[in-house]
């Protein structure tokens, strides 16, 4: 068995400003979007995903890839979102065994009306706290990060 390699005080104090500000962040996003729509963050993810793909559709295992979540956390989340009338399931017309999820009219017109507050809570809580030279280390810090994570 191999001593685990502890924290010193830098890489401590890194990881702590890391989870509660991801943490604090991640409830104001939550807040927000309750208010303005009653999603959740996954769920709004999910429909600015399907705005951005060719005819606002994709396959379920490349959209829960891209949010990433299980299959099944996004079967969940694809099926509130169906009830609220946001989100459509098709069957993929190149593989019928594919499902395809498909950001209906309602979903379009509730994502322009949402996402403005949401940009909102982003540049006041985190975008407009840091000078572009952060901005930009941040962003190589976390791609690192997520290119160590995708692979592992």
């Amino acid at each position: 068995m191999t001593n685990p390699r502890w924290l010193d005080a830098t890489e401590m104090a890194a990881w702590r400003a890391f989870l509660s500000t991801s943490h604090l962040l991640e409830r104001r996003i939550e807040e927000q979007l309750k208010a303005a729509a009653g999603l959740t963050h996954p769920q709004y993810e999910i429909l600015v995903r399907l705005s951005d793909a060719p005819d606002h559709s994709m396959r379920m295992t490349e959209l829960a890839r891209g949010v990433v979540v299980s299959k099944s956390a996004l079967t969940y989340q694809i099926t509130q979102l169906e009830k609220a009338g946001l989100v459509k399931r098709a069957t993929c017309p190149s593989d019928e065994r594919g499902v395809l999820a498909v950001l209906t009219d309602a979903g379009l017109r509730c994502l322009e009306r949402v996402a403005p507050g949401h940009v909102g809570v982003v540049r006041a809580y985190l975008i407009d706290q840091l000078n572009r030279e952060e901005l930009e280390a941040m962003t190589t810090a976390m791609r690192k990060t997520e290119e160590v994570l995708r692979a592992g």
